[in-house]
């Protein structure tokens, strides 16, 4: 028997209602071409020609819903995408399709819902988990301006479950864990960022952060050495360097960097202020006195500064100048036990000791409440390992 006996053999052997369907598929794969060329038109006129000849066909559905889309004809793209969803519910690509439509039109919830269901669906589809990923890295940053860190968490997890290895959700993680005190946690996300992107400042400054609310000063005071031979020039980092050292009292050497930050930025209150600190601790009243109302000239509601301040002057024994910078503190700050605890012992040296026993009793609870905060912080989990192997300011 030849080959062309074989060949009509085959064709008759075929049910008629076939033929409309072989029909179908050429229009539908010329539809797809036109379209990858960018004809729209000719791509209009194929893939119609299919759903003419079989209205439910999802592919040419989804195709067209595509034209649409660049013919800004959203509303009739969605219906389209709509129709190709409910004539075949496991198609990724309409599921896909139809989330980014959505978030095009800024229906950010819909979209997500459509995006989730298409990476179900096909995990490889780059296009549906890279505009989710998007969006919720959107979401997390207005979530935390606005500051709702924990939704911000929520959803950096679900863009980092989609992306285990993305260093710049890995960082976002790291940065707002450090800001809800998540310090372990925070650390790890760094870390991660670190093995993802070796040379990478801010992570390294973020890692730092991290290990001083763990109080591993030694670590942190690694990291930004680290940071501050990446980034000399940042008055921020010499800061950070001098707290670690002031931590593990190097007073001497941790003066100098608070120094370096001031000679880089003389608005840097936050170097002044820790010189302050460091010369109350070494009795040197003026010194401290001089520092520390260089912070309040700038921020004359910093709770830190008026605690210290109001701790120079007790010192002094100046109760009546203490207490008030201590009630102003409190104003500013009233979780602040230590502006409790001695706004207490002055009025004691004043003779008011019922005030005394209520200051006193009140840093005792704020320091109960902190312990407790610390021993109940939700820990959000491991960090997924990188493939290979560590802050925003």
């Amino acid at each position: 028997m030849g080959w062309a006996v074989i060949l009509w053999l085959a064709i008759i052997a075929v049910p008629p209602r076939l033929f409309p369907q072989e029909i179908a598929g050429r229009q539908l794969q010329a539809g797809a071409q036109c379209l990858a060329a960018g004809h729209l038109q000719c791509a209009d006129e194929a893939l119609n020609s299919v759903l003419r000849a079989t209205p439910g066909d999802y592919r040419a559905l989804d195709l067209l819903g595509v034209v649409r889309v660049l013919q800004k004809r959203e509303a009739d793209a969605e219906d389209l995408f709509t129709r190709a969803v409910q004539s075949k519910p496991d198609f990724a690509s309409a599921h896909a399709h139809l989330g980014l439509l959505y978030l095009q039109m800024g229906r950010s919830g819909q979209a997500v819902a459509e995006l989730r269901e298409a990476v179900r669906l096909d995990p490889a589809r780059t296009d549906a988990s890279d505009a989710l990923i998007h969006l919720w890295r959107g979401e997390a940053r207005s979530a935390a301006t606005s500051g709702d860190l924990e939704k911000a968490l929520a959803l950096l997890i679900d863009a980092r479950r989609l992306a285990p290895n993305n260093p710049d959700v890995e960082f976002e993680v790291g940065t707002v864990a450090l800001r809800m005190s998540l310090f372990e946690d925070a650390a790890g996300s760094f870390r991660h960022t670190l093995e993802l992107r070796r040379q990478d400042p801010p992570a390294i400054y973020g890692l730092g952060r991290a290990l001083m609310g763990l109080a591993k000063f030694e670590d942190a005071r690694q990291q930004f050495v680290r940071y501050v031979a990446a980034r000399p020039d940042d008055p921020a980092g010499h800061c950070a360097l001098g707290m670690t050292l002031a931590a593990l009292e190097h007073a001497t050497e941790a003066r100098v960097q608070f120094e370096k930050s001031i000679a880089l930025d003389s608005t840097q209150t936050e170097s002044y202020y820790r010189l302050g600190l460091l010369d109350l601790a070494s009795g040197d009243f003026d010194s401290a006195s001089e520092n520390l109302r260089h912070v309040l000239d700038r921020d004359s509601r910093n709770s830190g500064a008026l605690t210290a301040l109001g701790r120079v002057e007790f010192g002094q024994k100046r109760y009546p100048e203490a207490a008030d910078l201590l009630q102003r503190a409190i104003a500013s700050d009233n979780s602040l036990g230590e502006a409790h605890y001695y706004l207490g012992l002055t009025f004691a040296r004043m003779g008011r000791k019922a005030e005394s026993d209520r200051e006193l009793q009140t840093a005792v609870e704020i320091e109960h409440k902190t312990s407790e905060k610390l021993r109940t912080i939700p820990i959000m989990g491991p960090t997924p390992a990188a493939p290979n192997a560590a802050v925003n300011k």
